[in-house]
């Protein structure tokens, strides 16, 4: 049975995300999923970042995708829109720096526990263009403590480096009493 959150749920409110290329590709727009070549019906690996990306308002609205993220690993894509496009007619560097933060907020919350950034730096290599299909992939380098350090690699579909990010990360730790929450609820159910 389809239905939301299943693969070939569609919302009509937001618009149909494009599709990859590939035949086991799947391409995530929030809680809605497209297999990509294939017709099947399997539920791609869902992580914490998953959930995080589903109550993303602002990643959503902007179309990014989310194309995979597990084990400190994400990438996502956005194509770039007229509304995204600054005075000298070139991507605004603010949306950019937000599909690179979004990888690594995806990639840092892969492992379960709500993670934060702490704080996040771009360079930007060139520019991208109207119709340009960024992917932002992010890695892991180290977690230390409740701290992680992440890169992010923006290119353009065909590779070509647009900018290079990188992420600190912060775990959150639990609100008082949240456990004895979420305990009661489950009691509950």
């Amino acid at each position: 049975m389809i239905g939301p959150g299943r693969i070939g749920a569609v919302d009509a409110t937001r618009p149909a995300p494009f599709r990859l290329v590939g035949s086991d590709m799947m391409s995530v727009r929030g809680r809605d999923a497209l297999p990509i070549g294939s017709r099947s019906q399997v539920e791609p690996q869902r992580t914490a970042a998953h959930e995080m990306f589903d109550a993303d308002v602002a990643s959503n609205r902007l179309g990014i995708e989310l194309v995979s993220a597990a084990g400190g690993a994400a990438e996502a894509r956005m194509r770039i829109t007229g509304d995204m496009v600054n005075g000298h007619r070139i991507a605004h560097g603010g949306f950019v720096f937000l599909l690179a933060d979004t990888a690594f907020a995806l990639a840092c919350n892969s492992h379960g526990p709500a993670t934060v950034a702490a704080g996040g730096e771009i360079t930007f290599v060139r520019p991208a263009r109207e119709g340009d299909v960024l992917v932002a992939r992010a890695t892991e380098r180290t977690r230390y403590g409740r701290s992680g350090i992440y890169d992010v690699t923006v290119t353009r579909e065909g590779g070509e480096i647009v900018a290079e990010f990188r992420g600190h990360s912060r775990v959150l730790r639990p609100a008082p009493g949240a456990a004895d929450a979420q305990a009661a609820v489950a009691d509950r159910g």
